[in-house]
């Protein structure tokens, strides 16, 4: 307990310079940073160590109160460390060691390797790569939810012109697109793009009335309805449909795909950096393998 006390104490000190350095501008402040503020065993931790910690907008006293904490924490793991090297079992020691020295290398070799990707990566994918993926993996490709294509708005319940909107939604026009986009401040919810496939589980949730339980009755291809509850009126158009285990289009799945095409590629650069590696190896006779 003495010998913690003296640490405690010396570590209040250290802690007091720490600040008083910090606020007194350079004044001695290489000298002050190369002198350690506190050592277990053979390690030692120093100002610069804990600088960069602390937030500049600390007062003293939390400033004081970091220090402290830090130190104390730094000095348990230290004691902590050196006693498990001392009391761990020489196998559990080993086995430590080797993860530790495994995991360090993989950090470096994948740092290495992500930094040569990125250098010679081709990021570009035409869209003839992207069909003929498309084409040779299609059965890879079904869905596991229903896919809608719709144009709908949430019109305010006291709209007063929602026999003419709905006219221009269920014709969608160029003029009636037009008309639309004019008055669409005063709709509550408006989608008109309906070329993109949705989610029905996302169109349930733009449209409140909207349930799995009812989904089947309202969205299916060239259904036009009309919902309400006490936020709105929905006027819907369902143009197109695609149930659950059938082939997702293309224009769903590109993103996907895309990633596919570039994991495969970075797979395929790894792959050829290491044997470039390990060939310019044998030739520089840096690599031997016996029998």
């Amino acid at each position: 307990m003495q010998f913690l006390a003296k640490i405690y104490k010396r570590q209040l000190v250290f802690a007091g310079l720490l600040i008083l350095v910090g606020s007194c501008g350079s004044f001695l402040r290489d000298k002050e940073e190369n002198e350690p503020l506190a050592r277990v065993g053979e390690a030692f931790l120093y100002h610069e160590d804990i600088a960069p910690l602390l937030d500049k907008g600390l007062s003293p006293q939390d400033s004081a109160a970091f220090v402290v904490n830090y130190i104390n924490k730094w000095a348990a793991k230290q004691l902590l460390m050196s006693k498990a090297k001392i009391n761990l079992p020489e196998d559990q020691l080993a086995l430590f060691d080797k993860l530790v020295d495994d995991y360090r290398t993989d950090l470096y070799t994948r740092a290495y390797l992500n930094l040569l990707v990125e250098q010679s990566s081709d990021t570009l994918i035409s869209d003839t790569e992207l069909k003929n993926f498309y084409e040779n993996q299609k059965e890879n490709f079904r869905l596991n939810e229903k896919l809608v294509q719709l144009r709908f708005v949430m019109l305010p319940n006291q709209f007063l012109n929602k026999d003419e909107v709905e006219k221009r939604l269920r014709n969608f026009t160029n003029e009636d697109q037009i008309y639309l986009d004019s008055i669409a401040v005063q709709f509550k919810k408006l989608h008109l793009n309906d070329s993109v496939w949705v989610d029905a589980s996302k169109v349930i949730w733009q449209i409140a009335p909207l349930s799995s339980d009812n989904q089947d009755r309202y969205l299916k291809k060239s259904q036009f309805f009309e919902l309400q509850d006490s936020l709105g009126v929905y006027l819907g158009k369902v143009t197109n449909v695609l149930e659950e285990n059938e082939v997702a289009p293309l224009s769903y799945i590109t993103p996907n795909i895309k990633q596919i095409i570039l994991n495969r590629r970075r797979l395929e650069q790894i792959k050829k950096i290491e044997t470039e590696i390990i060939d310019e190896a044998i030739k520089k006779n840096e690599f031997e393998l016996y029998r």
